[in-house]
């Protein structure tokens, strides 16, 4: 499994190769992201790094924000757990973080808490990557709109019927519960969902800037919360 990072999506823009050819890119502004806790067979059954990405301010994150991060902060729990000698929790000793995810791996064991990972070291030598993003919310729509049906012929004979979805219950050839199947075409909620682009190929990587640059579109709109890792597409 591959690790990724947490950024947000800038937008769209076109880029010039070395060849002089055109290429429509999306900007992603990528970590730096702190590793606030690791996950490991031992304690956890799975290994994984706890990413964070954007600082927050003190004053708007709560105690469990903040004690998440900082070693410092006194709690009842914690005095507690020092009296009764159990080793306190390694901390990330940063910001409370505004977005918090987690990457599974095959092993985390070469990574340390506090560790800052940015996008020119975890993409350094990636082709190409897979940008999970949640698409705009349509709101609810028709079938019409939501799984681009043509409707009916908009002759005299259709009877005010044009946008019609179609049958809803079962067929003659398809007895059964008589009620309508799962997973019809229907009307219902259009966008708002996890979509993941996959294989999209690296441009360009601004190290400085903590941007990189992909070939193609990216779902959610601008500012939105995107998720990026090297991908697992096989050729």
């Amino acid at each position: 499994m591959a690790l990724g990072l947490i950024g947000l999506k800038v937008g769209m823009t076109q880029v010039y190769d070395n060849d002089g050819k055109i290429a429509p890119v999306t900007v992603l502004q990528v970590g730096p992201c702190p590793i606030l806790q690791i996950r490991n067979q031992e304690r956890d059954k799975y290994d994984a790094l706890q990413l964070g990405f954007q600082d927050k301010l003190r004053r708007k994150a709560t105690k469990p924000e903040r004690g998440h991060v900082s070693a410092n902060l006194e709690s009842k729990r914690r005095l507690a757990r020092a009296k009764a000698g159990v080793a306190p929790v390694p901390k990330a000793d940063c910001e409370p973080q505004k977005y918090i995810k987690e990457f599974r791996l095959d092993k985390a064991a070469e990574y340390t808490v506090g560790q800052l990972l940015t996008v020119g070291e975890i993409f350094k030598d990636v082709v190409a990557v897979d940008v999970i993003g949640t698409s705009k919310g349509r709101g609810y729509t028709g079938s019409m709109k939501r799984h681009n049906f043509h409707g009916l012929g908009a002759s005299h004979g259709v009877k005010k019927h044009h946008r019609s979805p179609g049958s809803v219950g079962s067929h003659a050839s398809n007895r059964g519960s008589g009620r309508p199947k799962r997973g019809g075409h229907k009307a219902g909620q259009y966008g708002n969902t996890r979509v993941t682009s996959r294989n999209l190929k690296v441009i360009k990587i601004d190290a400085d800037n903590h941007l990189i640059l992909v070939r193609g579109a990216v779902p959610g709109p601008n500012g939105g919360l995107i998720l990026i890792r090297a991908t697992n597409k096989k050729k």
